[in-house]
């Protein structure tokens, strides 16, 4: 009994992972995505090691989630994947406020982004 299992969205060489409700603005979290764009899996962890931004860390976390699930789920080879897409969405955003002068407020946002890791594994191992 039961639902059936959903379709497979992905194609059979890639693996995703996503995390939800990273403490950063959307803003400041794509600049870290963008700079793992397209890069090869173990250069993008490295990048990422040295990175000077706080988020840094987050995001690699969620790639080497992506990696995992790409060898243990999906069977492929870690040597070839490259970060085929790495995007970020909006999540929620928590509103405070703080006193200000004259009995005003003055508002504070603390937003929240959503981060999605999609690896794929190189056709034909070239040298790179």
């Amino acid at each position: 009994m039961g639902k059936k299992p959903a379709e497979r969205v992905l194609a059979d060489i890639e693996a995703k992972a996503f995390s939800s409700s990273i403490r950063t603005s959307p803003r400041k979290l794509n600049l870290v995505a963008a700079s793992i764009r397209g890069l090869k899996a173990e250069t993008a962890l490295h990048q990422l090691t040295f990175s000077k931004r706080r988020i840094a860390g987050v995001v690699k976390s969620v790639l080497q989630s992506a990696i995992a699930n790409a060898e243990n789920n999906h069977q492929l080879d870690v040597d070839r994947l490259y970060v085929a897409e790495a995007f970020v969405g909006k999540a929620m955003v928590m509103k405070r406020w703080r006193a200000r002068a004259r009995g005003r407020v003055g508002r504070i946002e603390k937003p929240f982004s959503n981060l999605t890791v999609i690896v794929r594994e190189r056709e034909e191992a070239t040298g790179e």
